[in-house]
């Protein structure tokens, strides 16, 4: 995917990253996250073995809670352009929870096709966009959703996720997962840390959390949102929200391009639920910079609306 570095009067002191499906033929299929240099080179990760360092992100983004996470593709091969979440199914459909942007408004059906976790090719019939997204992730993140249907169910995705309904986020290690690009800290995401196509997941602590806005208005932040910082390991890079400023697991990482539209789980009980959606990032995706990420609970009611088998946890 293509990234837009362009700098935006909500976070003064970061540029919005714009993952845009009207460029995504451009950019070749990639692997998912920015991850900590330190972790990369204890799994492997060398000059000319750049990929191999990745496998603990791999390992984490495998287990099984994570199963209906899957990859989307504009030409039913490059997978990687952008991901999604199976969140359950009715009598003769599939509901796959995204991201808004990924699309050109309107947006249609067909722009993505949808590979299941046995590596069918799945097409969609329906698409909902939110009302309230109108295109910019800088002040919109909190309406950066989208819900695609598919014409058959998904019976290999795993048990049916559920979808948090609360508002205890804030402060909470959160694990994210998608297909998107790879990179470490020291230098962002670059083509020479790709190999495969399997989604990977990485680690932060949400801590720029921000609830909805009373009155959601166009030209405002919309609130509904929250984000992740990457640190260095010496912590010599101060943390822009007031927290700790150095790793809180060896998995933290930020988002790459093509991560777009996956998931945010949070352990919730016995179980794992999932918070957010993957929308955007600042900068290139390096040591000091933030991924955002569109909170799912305040959701609730349209989520019911399109798909009223969706399962949601406080």
């Amino acid at each position: 995917m293509t990234l837009d570095f362009s700098c935006k009067g909500r976070r003064a002191m970061r540029a919005a990253v714009v993952i845009t499906a009207a460029l995504a033929v451009l950019a070749p299929q990639a692997q998912a996250v920015i991850i900590l240099d330190s972790t990369w080179r204890q799994e492997g990760g060398a000059r000319g073995r750049e990929w191999a360092g990745f496998a603990a992100h791999l390992r984490l983004a495998a287990e099984p809670q994570f199963k209906p996470v899957l990859a989307f593709a504009t030409d039913g091969k490059t997978w990687g352009e952008a991901s999604g979440t199976w969140i359950g199914n009715d009598a003769g459909h599939a509901y796959i929870l995204t991201a808004a942007h990924i699309y050109t408004l309107p947006g249609k059906p067909d722009d993505y096709s949808v590979r299941g976790p046995d590596g069918q090719v799945h097409h969609a019939d329906r698409l909902w966009i939110h009302p309230k997204w109108y295109g910019d992730t800088d002040t919109q993140t909190g309406f950066d959703i989208a819900i695609l249907r598919l014409p058959e169910p998904l019976t290999n995705a795993g048990p049916q996720p559920s979808l948090y309904a609360g508002a205890g986020e804030a402060g909470q290690l959160v694990t994210f997962v998608g297909y998107g690009s790879r990179g470490i800290g020291s230098t962002g995401q670059q083509d020479q840390y790709y190999r495969g196509s399997d989604k990977a997941a990485a680690q932060g602590i949400a801590e720029q959390w921000k609830p909805m806005a009373a009155r959601p208005r166009r030209d405002q932040d919309s609130g509904n949102y929250f984000g992740v910082y990457l640190p260095k390991e010496d912590g010599s890079i101060p943390n822009p929200y007031g927290g700790e400023s150095k790793p809180a697991s060896r998995l933290v990482g930020l988002l790459g391009s093509g991560d777009s539209g996956g998931s945010v789980w949070m352990p919730v009980g016995s179980g794992w639920t999932i918070v957010g959606i993957n929308s955007s990032g600042d900068g290139s995706a390096k040591y000091g910079e933030s991924s955002w990420f569109s909170r799912v609970s305040a959701h609730k009611d349209w989520i019911s609306k399109i798909f009223p088998g969706a399962q949601f946890a406080d």
